[in-house]
């Protein structure tokens, strides 16, 4: 480390990990994790002690979120990514509309789109760092779009658009679930996996749907169309109503993730997490707006996302640079996005991430950068 800038230990975070995904994991989830030793790690998920589990996460979302008459909690084996194949196979009837100023709205978009059973989506589309949200439209049966743009740190509303008649609200939630307030009954399907606010692993998917989006799960499944098992919502949901998920989960993730909950709901509920990351990204925009090397990416306060602060850096700010001398301190995965190729730091603020810590993160890029710039 000889050529590594020293940051005085006074100035670094106690915790450096910044990512916007995987996430920070706290001491708590691991002495969870210890805790279950040996009564539900390495059991049948088809028995109690992990079907116990499963409730118990099922049942705190459900008091996270206050959820509305009817609404239930379904989850599945694999992520986003693979929630976005089944709602192309279990939700879209005929046609899809996606919102998309990212990256993960346009790998939805592009999942309909290719699916052969369905028509071609709608595409609405904005630059990064900006918004489109959706609007009604003749032959469109779901409303898709992301409540925060992970890889631009854009966060738009989740409100039902006016005229869409029965057509269902589908919501990528992933970075956004338990760090941002939101009116769940807007949304029809409100999907995350829990690598973020809730601070586990990946590998598992979770889905608020309401009774609307039950029902046409059901009727989609009835109507003879050919859906692989692993990618059907309606085995998904008779699964969840068993306490268990078709294939064997992670049970340490679904350990973990009961644990981040706890700690929510005792702190406060959702109330609670989005106001720490709202505390956090305030202060990571605040600094970028009084410090003459920085200019927030997302120009419209009103995008910007409480949970993934995007910031650019002047020209004469290598980010590399920056990065390399505060990885080798301890201070973790503030990379940009790649595919924006911006010369940024990207700063993921979720709940469990101290605010305390994001001021010593300015502090420690600031005495970096002086002496960088010297």
């Amino acid at each position: 480390m000889t050529d590594i800038i020293a940051i005085p230990s006074g100035l670094l975070p106690r915790d450096g990990r910044f990512g916007s995904g995987p996430s920070k994991v706290s001491d708590a989830q691991l002495q969870a994790l210890v805790a279950s030793q040996p009564r539900v790690l390495g059991t049948s998920h088809r028995q109690a002690p992990v079907k116990d589990v499963v409730r118990d996460i099922r049942t705190m979302l459900g008091e996270l979120y206050s959820m509305p008459e009817g609404y239930e909690v379904i989850l599945g084996n694999g992520g986003s990514t693979m929630f976005w194949d089944a709602a192309a196979f279990s939700l879209v009837r005929e046609r899809a509309q996606h919102s998309a100023f990212g990256e993960f709205g346009s790998k939805f978009a592009k999942a309909t789109d290719l699916a052969p059973h369905l028509g071609a989506s709608s595409l609405r589309t904005a630059p990064a760092g900006e918004a489109v949200l959706p609007e009604a439209e003749d032959g469109i049966d779901v409303y898709a779009w992301p409540h925060n743009e992970t890889s631009t740190g854009v966060r738009v509303p989740v409100l039902r658009p006016a005229g869409i008649g029965d057509a269902l609200t589908v919501v990528d939630a992933t970075s956004a679930a338990g760090g941002v307030r939101v009116d769940i009954a807007q949304a029809d399907v409100y999907y995350f996996a829990p690598q973020k606010s809730f601070a586990s692993d990946g590998g598992l998917w979770f889905a608020i749907v309401s009774p609307a989006a039950i029902a046409r799960i059901e009727e989609i499944a009835a109507s003879g169309r050919w859906i692989p098992e692993s990618l059907s919502l309606k085995v998904a949901l008779d699964n969840s109503r068993l306490e268990q998920t078709l294939n064997t989960p992670a049970v340490a993730t679904l350990v973990m993730m009961r644990a981040q909950l706890e700690w929510m709901l005792a702190g406060g509920g959702l109330e609670f997490a989005a106001a720490r990351s709202e505390r956090s990204s305030g202060i990571l925009y605040d600094w970028a707006g009084r410090t003459g090397w920085t200019e927030t990416f997302v120009t419209n306060p009103d995008l910007r996302s409480p949970v993934v602060a995007t910031i650019d850096l002047h020209h004469s700010v290598d980010s590399a640079e920056l990065r390399r001398h505060l990885r080798a301190q301890g201070v973790v995965d503030i990379d940009p996005y790649r595919k924006l190729g911006r010369n940024q730091v990207r700063v993921g603020v979720y709940p469990a991430v101290d605010p305390e810590d994001v001021e010593s993160l300015v502090r420690c890029m600031d005495y970096l950068v002086e002496r960088l710039l010297t």
